[in-house]
């Protein structure tokens, strides 16, 4: 008979997220996943089967959880204009107020997207989720008046979705926090 998980599964996910938000996929050792989730590494191997399964897994919990609230704030409603610039400010205020660890989600599509195909699929999928909840921001501004309706709706939103990213990217390379705050403005006007 198979003894009974005595962890919290969930927490486990959790704890390895921030692990590999920390570290990385390939910087976080197993010895550092078994201090993050407090599980030994049988625990870890029984449970999730690899390293590799274990961070899809945590992948996947920081995407259903970041990306949903990011979703949710767009979906209130709104200002669709203010909506997209309270985004983009909150983005660059993210990575002054927090430890700089960025987005796990670009972070892992910088080091793995093109390397390991389940992450890139996981991350296309999110990516999709996201951009479908500013595009329809987007046409709500355009419907509305507060968005320049020359522009494909659905372009202004993969170009959001991209600034979002070179935001953080740019954040972690050192840039400072009144250029990406101009960066920022500078992405709105061109809405």
């Amino acid at each position: 008979m198979a003894r009974p998980r005595e962890f919290d599964e969930r927490a486990a996910i959790d704890s390895a997220m921030h692990a590999f938000w920390r570290g990385g996929y390939e910087g976080t050792s197993t010895q550092q996943l078994c201090e993050a989730t407090g599980l030994g590494r049988s625990s870890i191997y029984n449970t999730f089967n690899s390293k590799h399964a274990l961070f899809v897994r945590a992948l996947q919990h920081y995407c259903d959880t970041m990306t949903q609230h990011q979703i949710d704030f767009l979906e209130r409603p709104g200002s669709p204009r203010e909506k997209l610039r309270t985004l983009l400010l909150g983005t660059v205020e993210d990575e002054f107020t927090s430890d700089h660890r960025g987005c796990l989600a670009v972070n892992t599509l910088a080091e793995l997207g093109d390397k390991d195909p389940e992450v890139g699929a996981q991350l296309a999928k999110d990516a999709e989720r996201y951009v479908a909840a500013m595009h329809a921001v987007v046409l709500a501004g355009q419907r509305e008046g507060e968005l320049d309706s020359d522009h494909d709706a659905l372009v202004v939103a993969r170009f959001l979705h991209s600034q979002i990213a070179a935001l953080r990217l740019s954040a972690r390379s050192g840039t400072d926090r009144p250029t990406l705050e101009r960066i920022a403005e500078l992405a709105l006007s061109k809405l």
